[in-house]
């Protein structure tokens, strides 16, 4: 394969040899852009496009928030940097309950951004961090257009804000309108202290107290004692394979072995020689999600990694005996649940075979250092509360975990960060970076990933077809959501199949925002896809 631009596109795919940046914002991705032309490498550009998404999609992520980092060195190694923030000691199930944990001062976990951010940074980066934060700053002082997309955005998120936060983001009370300009001067003065002063002054600092004692006040469990402990770790990827490209995404705590699950249970089926968007495919790859997510589920937020016969070929081949071409099978769904349904897909037991969850971007330099990036706020505008005077809102990770004192994934006050389905991926072939990718969407970021990655390894689609092309998600026991352009014929089949279809319009933002670099294995040029669903824009040169 070429991996020619196959599939149906309505944007150009962007072309570059020196660099490329592909993002959820048009202005995130010049920011990374500007840096890469300044002679910066491919982190410090990351950083730069992080930074510019803070201002510009401020419901999506920001130093308020955490993420995770895949870094590849050119010609070494490929590192996790997971900066998720730590749970609170005072929070469990006592302490919370279904509405402190979505919205408000107590539904934060310690924001990792800014340690994470200035670690990579400093790690990997050739920039100093009053260069990168420049454009940022710039868009914060200066103001920025509100577009479409992200003026439904605002009128999703505006009714969580607090008053604070709506006096820089909805000053009228209503959300605004597309076209408007928006600025944030608190957060870019921020900025400039993060640049000056460096992470210490936000966990042990005046920038840090000036937050705390917002939360505090507003009643709000964070402490210093939370804000002492570390907020950054660096580990190995999760590593597997796929028809012979290897795959590196996140390595544990984090999820994304759901990913590898998938894959090593599709790998069993001919999905290429299967029509895209056909009934065929379309059950294959709805059943192997279940039965991926459903092992997720058993093994995410435990103390211990997973065993690591959970990902052997060994493993999927038994899991995938399990898949019935004539029905759907039910299963829990995508958080912990005591109450299997019956005649259900249950976790299996990898046990025998121990041989063998936001915004997304992506940077490659002209070097060929790459990062793939998903960073989050968790909800729209996360809490909702804006801290004091800071320009910082706080994000609401608690409702990734349970409350349930039943789940490995309860809230306990152990200082975990969020051991969630952030997986932003890599594929390598003979070594060689072929494709980096990813997307938002919480605990659909494994199923849009997965799906991706078949339609340009199993289809020889280009980056921007596989982003754009259909896609579907299931939700629990036999409920799916489907975009509506798969064939009527084929929702009738499924249908009859046993699948409980949720249709939704055309490229709907709740199937993610993906996107991508593909680098061509002959010529060494980058593709960019950015998504349409969200104000994805890639760019290069």
């Amino acid at each position: 394969m070429t991996w020619e631009n196959l599939g149906t596109t309505h944007r150009p795919t962007v072309m570059g040899t020196h660099g490329m940046v592909a993002s959820a914002h048009p202005l995130a991705s010049l920011a990374g852009l500007r840096i890469l032309m300044q002679g910066g490498n491919a982190i410090d550009a990351a950083i730069a496009t992080a930074a510019a998404l803070n201002v510009v999609e401020p419901f999506m992520s920001g130093l308020g928030g955490g993420g995770t980092m895949l870094i590849h060195q050119a010609g070494g190694e490929t590192v996790t940097l997971h900066y998720g923030g730590g749970v609170p000691e005072a929070g469990n199930p006592t302490t919370l309950d279904a509405q402190s944990v979505d919205i408000g001062p107590r539904a934060g976990t310690v924001p990792g951004a800014p340690a994470g951010w200035l670690a990579a940074l400093g790690r990997y980066g050739s920039m100093d961090a009053a260069t990168v934060f420049g454009p940022a700053i710039e868009y914060a002082e200066q103001g920025f257009a509100l577009t479409v997309k992200g003026s439904a955005f605002f009128s999703m998120g505006v009714p969580r804000l607090t008053d604070a936060a709506k006096a820089i983001y909805a000053p009228s009370g209503a959300p605004p309108r597309s076209a408007t300009r928006l600025r944030n001067q608190q957060l870019a003065e921020t900025f400039r202290t993060l640049a000056r002063d460096g992470a210490e002054c936000f966990y042990d600092g005046p920038l840090g107290k000036r937050f705390l004692d917002a939360v505090q006040a507003a009643g709000g469990i964070l402490s210093a004692a939370d804000f002492a402990r570390p907020q950054v770790s660096e580990f190995a990827p999760v590593c597997g394979s796929y028809r012979g490209f290897e795959v590196r995404s996140t390595g544990w705590p984090l999820t994304s072995y759901e990913i590898l699950l998938t894959l090593n249970i599709l790998e069993g089926f001919d999905i290429g020689a299967m029509p895209e968007g056909g009934v065929d495919r379309t059950h294959t790859f709805l059943e192997t999600l279940k039965l991926a997510m459903t092992d997720r589920v058993q093994y995410s937020g435990r103390p211990e990694p997973p065993p690591p016969g959970l990902l052997s070929k060994a493993y999927a081949e038994q899991r995938r005996a399990l898949i019935d071409q004539s029905r759907a099978t039910p299963f829990g769904g995508e958080r912990y649940t005591a109450n299997l349904p019956a005649g259900g897909y249950t976790p299996g037991d990898p046990t025998p075979f121990l041989r063998e969850q936001t915004t997304h971007f992506d940077v490659v330099d002209a070097a060929g250092n790459a990062v793939s990036v998903t960073q989050s706020l968790g909800g729209v505008f996360g809490s909702g509360f804006l801290a004091g005077d800071t320009g910082i809102l706080l994000n609401n990770f608690l409702f990734f975990f349970d409350l349930d004192p039943a789940s490995p994934n309860v809230i306990n006050g152990d200082g975990r960060s969020l051991p969630g389905p952030l997986s932003p991926t890599m594929l390598f072939k003979d070594g060689k970076l072929f494709l980096s990718i990813g997307t938002p969407g919480a605990f659909g970021i494994p199923q849009t990933t997965s799906q991706m990655i078949s339609y340009v390894v199993d289809h020889g689609y280009g980056v921007q077809a596989a982003i754009e092309a259909p896609r579907f998600r299931v939700l629990a026991d036999r409920t799916i959501l489907m975009e509506n352009r798969f064939d009527a014929e084929v929702r009738a089949e499924l249908a009859k199949r046993g699948h409980e279809i949720q249709l939704l319009s055309a490229y709907d933002w709740a199937f993610g925002g993906g996107h991508g670099i593909l680098v061509d294995p002959e010529t060494g040029a980058l593709s960019g896809g950015a998504d349409p669903r969200r104000d994805g824009y890639a760019m290069g040169w």
